[in-house]
């Protein structure tokens, strides 16, 4: 019997040498770098040597047309098995079942720890499953020339009446003026840091309410009566009030770290950043995400997963995203950043818990891309009261 035994491991034995050694899978992965200084070669081959049986197909889809491709491909049974992601896509993609799950798998996940708070709240799915782990991300913040609070004896805003009364005294028109507001198209975030944060919501009755109507009519003052705002802000892009605020025609605007350093460049520490001013008690700014997802019709999924836990974390992370520009989503990465200077890492790390997004939905994205800049722009031109503007956002949302 032991020498039956003997003869069948034997050629058990024979068998797996002839066979060889067990083919790699390989995990087909999507994403999109402009940065010509793209790290994607250096990292797939460091996770390739931690993870002998994977091999990892990474292609740079261009931007412009990453989404029809991605939706394309779903469709025609060739998608990726994961790839880099928004949340603007994400409803549609849980609608045609294209993800895959990984709530359990980031539960059990040893870096989930690392990652700061309130980024898996974020990016939940609209039914509440766990679909994107977060890749790199930035928040709304308020930078404020420094020098001009300092010569004004001021300090930088915490409330939003601190706020109005700084813009106020910061303004020596037409020379200067204390708030830089993106009026024209991309400035709902702005916005939304004055009246979100006083309870508006879009939302069927949403918009409407008394106290919404009187926050959106506080920053129309601003410009109307206090005229703190400048006279072009009813079409002002992002060029505009960035150029404005570097040649100190502004002294406070809201943006994001990705504008840090060209600021830094041109200002030196004339520059700083502290969160956007709480109104009533409560503080609220727009959160820009870019996540990795592995899509349900994948073969391999758990080395997909492996592929995607591997960019968000640690010195991977921070690695990806000196490519992007972005920050990194890890708390080891955020204490030890180098590609922006501390303060406005510190604003935007501050900033996230209570960053916030808007409802995933068509109406929300007529709401960024065309209606709110018009009735903001007539609003504060006078064309419309600030009851007929709200009423007018709203509608988009009555069903």
């Amino acid at each position: 019997m032991r020498l039956l035994q003997r003869l069948a491991a034997v050629c058990a034995l024979a068998a797996s040498l002839a066979a060889g050694p067990a083919a790699a899978e390989t995990v087909r992965f999507w994403y999109h770098f402009d940065n010509p200084d793209n790290p994607m070669l250096e990292l797939v081959a460091k996770f390739e040597a931690a993870n002998p049986g994977i091999k990892v197909e990474a292609e740079n889809v261009p931007w412009n047309s990453y989404y029809d491709n991605l939706y394309t491909a779903i469709v025609g049974g060739n998608a990726p098995d994961a790839a880099m992601v928004k949340l603007f896509a994400q409803p549609r993609l849980v609608e045609m079942g294209a993800l895959e799950p990984i709530g359990e798998r980031i539960d059990a996940w040893p870096g989930k720890a690392d990652l700061l708070d309130n980024l898996l709240t974020l990016n939940k799915g609209p039914d509440g499953k766990q679909y994107y782990l977060p890749i790199q991300y930035v928040v709304l913040y308020l930078y404020y020339r420094a020098d001009l609070f300092k010569e004004a004896g001021l300090e930088p805003p915490k409330t939003c009446d601190e706020f109005r009364a700084a813009a106020k005294a910061l303004t020596k028109a037409p020379e200067r003026w204390g708030f830089g507001l993106r009026g024209g198209k991309g400035g709902w975030d702005q916005w939304g840091t004055f009246v979100f944060s006083r309870g508006a919501t879009l939302a069927p009755g949403g918009l409407t309410t008394p106290q919404a109507i009187a926050a959106n009519q506080w920053l129309i003052d601003m410009f109307q009566k206090d005229k703190s705002i400048p006279p072009s802000a009813p079409n002002d892009g992002f060029q505009e009030i960035i150029g404005a605020f570097k040649a100190g025609k502004t002294a406070m605007t809201i943006h994001h770290i990705g504008s840090s350093n060209d600021l830094v460049k041109a200002l030196g520490d004339k520059v700083s950043a502290v969160p956007v001013p709480a109104c009533d008690g409560r503080a609220w700014t727009s959160y820009g995400d870019e996540s990795l997802a592995v899509f349900s019709a994948s073969t391999v999924k758990d080395a997909a997963w492996k592929w995607i836990a591997f960019l968000a974390e640690g010195e991977n992370n921070v690695a990806f995203n000196k490519a992007t520009g972005q920050m990194t989503v890890t708390k080891s990465g955020a204490a030890h950043w180098t590609l922006h200077q501390r303060r406005f890492v510190d604003a935007t790390v501050n900033s996230l818990p209570f960053a916030a997004v808007l409802p995933q939905s068509t109406a929300t994205a007529e709401f960024v891309n065309t209606a709110w800049p018009t009735a903001m722009q007539q609003a504060l031109t006078g064309q419309i009261t600030s009851e007929a503007m709200m009423k007018q956002l709203e509608a988009l949302f009555a069903q």
